[in-house]
């Protein structure tokens, strides 16, 4: 991840995640391995939102994403945030009291710093009703897309998207075209 890249990027990503997965008990920094293209099982399908985000107005068909390679990851990644809600690491399997409990003592922490990288678009990955909480935006309002995605808006063209984990046990192609064409309602 590269400060002049996210800074220079339109629009400004952030993605929203749970915990790392590291059973073995960390000892790394999140923005190195991204920036070596972390795990394909995980990021491989946020390179495909970002890419997709920021080509919009010609989504590439499934031919050009099946395949992601670690390279394209690198450059796609380099320019968004990734922002954990408990920065300590977990397992495959998150235990919600605890990322309940850690994302709560944390909130003034995880406030800061999702104030100071101010996305256009923020992307939870199966961290929704959490996030708008410990983000203090109790106060907006879910709506949802016409085809059931939950969103807010922040602030004026500043979009918060309620979706699942880049990992979830479903077909990629539909984890990736239906945030796509959340985002293309909503920014429209």
């Amino acid at each position: 991840m590269s400060e002049k890249d996210y800074l220079e990027s339109n629009p400004k990503i952030a993605l929203i995640l749970k915990e790392v997965n590291d059973p073995d008990g960390g000892g790394w920094d999140l923005r190195e391995f991204i920036a070596e293209g972390g795990r394909p099982q995980t990021w491989d399908n946020i390179t495909r939102w970002v890419h997709g985000i920021r080509n919009r107005k010609s989504i590439p068909n499934w031919d050009f994403y099946s395949e992601i390679t670690n390279e394209f990851r690198i450059d796609i990644l380099r320019s968004i945030c990734a922002i954990n809600l408990k920065k300590s690491p977990g397992t495959h399997t998150t235990d919600h009291a605890s990322l309940n409990a850690v994302a709560n003592q944390d909130k003034a922490y995880i406030q800061r710093q999702f104030d100071i990288y101010d996305p256009d678009i923020t992307i939870c990955g199966g961290t929704g009703d959490l996030f708008k909480w410990v983000a203090g935006h109790d106060s907006k309002e879910w709506k949802t897309t016409s085809r059931g995605i939950w969103w807010y808006e922040r602030d004026v063209n500043k979009c918060v998207i309620s979706f699942s984990h880049p990992e979830a046990r479903v077909h990629n192609p539909l984890l990736v075209y239906s945030l796509l064409d959340a985002v293309n309602e909503i920014c429209a």
